[in-house]
């Protein structure tokens, strides 16, 4: 099976065929570097991080540009806010943005060009379209004339008629038609500029984009990619902006990832349910929430369900009583009711992301237990399946819900393997050791499985225990007096015991070598 994605530009799947055969330009916008990444910004990047994986997977050679927006409005504000130039905020954020995207495992860019080292390209390409007729300077300013591109709005499929200027248009009279776009803005006191023909200014937003991909990846790229709400008016107007001034088509593949909710409501620093992915990695695995994001398909819309509780008695609260900041004879802060907040979704994912790692523990140990050899496996027919279906799903516009479904049967059989390994013991290791490696493999494409399970599966133990406030000393306690009762026949006293840790959200396993305990999955 061929590769097929979802075009946004012809709005349906087509079999991908790049400019060049073997190698793809492949281009995501990146973000506006003024403050913190939000889980809109993480459910972005996970999808595009799995794509370019995807790709190189299947063989091709990749050029992935990915850029930042390090000049904007809203840098400009930021640093007048903290009394600082406008660079040395977006430089702080870049490094903070690496550290979020590194927490996530998503992997660099090829290249990662800034706005501010673009400037003799951007205005280059200004103006080449105000000499095409395609753009108008009025006064020190220069606009893009939308009338003059016949294709305006060929990718969001809008009706010009029914746009209104507004939220992310600018109202400007000095423009000739309402819809008309700025790509150079002049210099306003105490403003980052530049020089230019039109005198000292700095890009508008769309052109910088259009400018980097011509520079790092030439006038026709493969895919360009990015969230849903960029399509209208950012992607509509680098399309309008880069083949006016090319003639050629800006990109042959449109994609983009679906939008995030948050108790299906957007996300919204107004409405008090924004969270950063910094805040929310406070009390979650990375992992989990990468795992969380590709349990569903990249276009659909996703939303996270909370779980409201009081921070001081830890009861399960509604929004209202915790946005209140009071439960009955319990009084806390705004900062304690958001970390009391519980990602539901997120402890699903994470649920099902260890159970994974423990599989791979248990192959890993029996994988061990002999020496390697050659040989036939067990049931080879479902190692099969697993893996073509799983480059199957990946294939059907990068379906990781299925991939991940994939594996379902799969691991069942590894666990059953593990746990009762049948003879002859060299094809059970050769099964566990082939199994664990299909796992590692469909992993390293969906950016999972790649840690090493014993520390993964303890480190998880360590945050259950604290989670749940366990006491590790009456636990142990606990299992000694079972042994006693066990060892003395008093099976009722031991049953009894065995209650009363389950109450504790402990399981006990009794192992040859005696009892071992773990923390109850709720």
């Amino acid at each position: 099976m061929s590769l097929r994605l979802f075009n946004t530009l012809t709005g349906q799947k087509e079999t991908f065929v790049p400019l060049e055969p073997g190698r793809v330009r492949y281009y995501v916008c990146g973000v506006t570097v003024y403050d913190l990444c939000h889980l809109g910004h993480a459910r972005t990047y996970v999808t595009f991080d799995v794509v370019l994986r995807h790709l190189r997977a299947s063989g091709f050679d990749v050029t992935y540009v990915r850029n930042f927006t390090d000049v904007d409005d809203k840098i400009i504000n930021r640093a007048n806010k903290d009394g600082v130039h406008a660079l040395e905020v977006s430089k702080r954020y870049i490094d903070e943005f690496y550290t979020d995207m590194d927490a996530l495992g998503i992997l660099r860019a090829t290249i990662e060009p800034k706005v501010s080292g673009t400037m003799p390209e951007i205005i280059a390409l200004i103006e080449k379209l105000v000499a095409g007729k395609n753009a108008y300077v009025v006064e020190r300013d220069v606009y893009f004339a939308v009338d003059t591109f016949p294709g305006y709005l060929k990718l969001s499929k809008r009706n010009v008629e029914d746009l209104e200027a507004g939220a992310r248009v600018d109202v400007d009279e000095r423009k000739k038609n309402p819809m008309d776009f700025a790509l150079w803005k002049s210099a306003k006191p105490g403003e980052p500029s530049w020089d230019s023909p039109w005198g000292k200014g700095r890009p508008g937003w769309h052109i910088e984009c259009s400018a980097m991909a011509f520079r790092h990846l030439g006038e026709s790229l493969d895919i360009h990619a990015g969230g849903r709400d960029l399509i209208f008016p950012h992607h509509e107007n680098e399309i309008a902006q880069s083949e006016a001034a090319s003639h050629v088509p800006f990109a042959k593949y449109w994609m983009h990832s679906g939008m995030l909710n948050i108790d299906d409501t957007k996300m919204s620093k107004s409405l008090g349910n924004f969270f950063t992915i910094r805040e929310v990695l406070k009390d979650v695995d990375a992992e989990a929430m990468r795992m969380f994001f590709l349990t569903a398909h990249y276009r659909s819309q996703v939303s996270f369900d909370l779980a409201y509780h009081c921070p001081k008695c830890g009861a399960l609260v509604t929004r209202q009583i915790a946005e209140s900041l009071r439960h009955d004879a319990c009084a806390f802060t705004k900062e304690e009711a958001r970390r009391a907040v519980k990602f539901v979704g997120i402890d699903e994912a994470e649920k099902r992301l260890f159970y994974v790692y423990r599989t791979l523990m248990k192959c890993d140990a029996l994988a061990a237990s002999m020496p390697a050899s050659e040989g036939p496996v067990l049931k080879p027919e479902l190692l099969a399946k697993a893996s073509s279906e799983f480059t199957e799903a990946m294939d059907d516009d990068f379906n990781t819900a299925a991939a991940l479904s994939s594996t379902s049967a799969l691991l069942s059989f590894a666990n059953e393997l593990c746990d009762k390994p049948p003879k002859p013991r060299d094809q059970s290791v050769r099964t566990a050791a082939r199994i664990a490696a299909e796992l590692r493999r469909g992993g390293a494409i969906l950016g999972l499985f790649q840690g090493d399970p014993v520390k993964r599966v303890a480190d998880r133990r360590v945050r259950l225990i604290a989670a749940k406030k366990i006491d590790t000393a009456a636990v142990d306690a606990l299992l000694e007096e079972r042994k006693s009762a066990r060892t003395e026949k008093r099976f009722a006293d031991a049953d009894a015991v065995r209650a009363k840790l389950a109450a504790l959200g402990v399981d006990v396993k009794d192992t040859p070598s005696g009892s071992v305990w773990d923390v109850k999955e709720d």
